[in-house]
């Protein structure tokens, strides 16, 4: 792989995946990551058909790992997040992925580079394709009982690879109050057909006075798709202790949004947007 083929691999910030999975296992504390992956997100552009990147992966513990890597497609859901889908799925990358090597030993402290290739079908139409790489490790343990059980983990990195030229574009939909959760809630679409990293600077009015400001960091919102971004309404801390839920609380009333969008690593993009947003009556209030 090229230094130029390197160098066009961009990363979304705050997408990593840390899954865990326990077969007969009930204490998921005792589930930790076995490998560290690097980068955490790939985003590459399909050149004749072809794209490809290398995952380095580290064994992080004090003993000897296995490592298997395999593919699923996957989404974000716009309430619950990441989310793997049916190899049926528009967009599956997985197909056209090839990975070497595929499984591997690797001894504790030592660094292990996987190429990874995504070969596209030529009658692919243009667009985005998508899957999530999986690093699974495999650990043998013992339960409280003294029974041996197998413990597979797994960190997954997003791979999203672009046929043709693709853009991605924002918009601030609208917001929402969850009442369940007590939170304030962005609806933001993307129209376009690239993913991208969606930042946010917002800040809250009522009758015209500044209630909250706040950032959030890039949130991956999925091509031709939409996500609810949780804005954190919790007032400026004064000491270490964090607000109670009732401190935290913004009284029921109606509620002016404003901000903008900012997406895009190399050519930022912006977008406004002034929303209105409701919190009922019977919400919890600082008493």
């Amino acid at each position: 792989m090229s230094n130029s083929e390197v160098n066009k691999i961009s990363f979304f910030a705050k997408t990593v995946l840390s899954l865990s999975i326990s077969s007969f296992c009930f204490f998921p504390s005792q589930i930790k990551a076995q490998v560290r992956v690097s980068p955490t997100t790939i985003a590459a552009e399909a050149k004749r058909g072809q794209a490809q990147a290398i995952i380095s992966v580290t064994n992080i513990t004090d003993k000897p790992s296995r490592v298997r890597l395999y593919a699923e497609a996957f989404t974000y859901d716009r309430n619950l997040g990441f989310k793997t889908l049916p190899a049926n799925s528009p967009n599956n990358l997985t197909p056209y992925l090839q990975f070497s090597p595929r499984e591997f030993s690797i001894k504790p402290g030592e660094t292990r580079r996987v190429r990874v290739i995504g070969r596209l079908a030529p009658n692919l139409l243009e667009g985005e394709y998508r899957a999530v790489v999986f690093n699974e490790t495999l650990k043998e343990s013992k339960d409280e009982k003294g029974n041996r059980v197998n413990l597979i983990t797994r960190v997954g990195i997003p791979i999203y690879v672009a046929k043709g030229k693709i853009a991605s574009n924002l918009v601030a939909d609208s917001a929402s109050f969850d009442t369940n959760k007590n939170q304030v809630k962005l609806l933001v679409r993307n129209t376009g057909k690239a993913s991208v990293g969606a930042e946010v600077n917002w800040t809250l009015r009522s009758k015209g006075n500044i209630v909250r400001t706040g950032k959030n960091d890039p949130t991956a919102v999925i091509a031709e798709s939409d996500r609810n971004i949780v804005l954190n309404t919790s007032p400026p801390s004064t000491s270490s202790k964090s607000p109670t839920r009732n401190e935290a609380s913004l009284a029921p009333g109606t509620y002016e949004l404003t901000g903008e969008l900012i997406w895009g690593k190399v050519d930022k993009k912006k977008q406004s947007f002034n929303l209105t947003v409701t919190i009922p009556s019977g919400t919890i209030r600082k008493k």
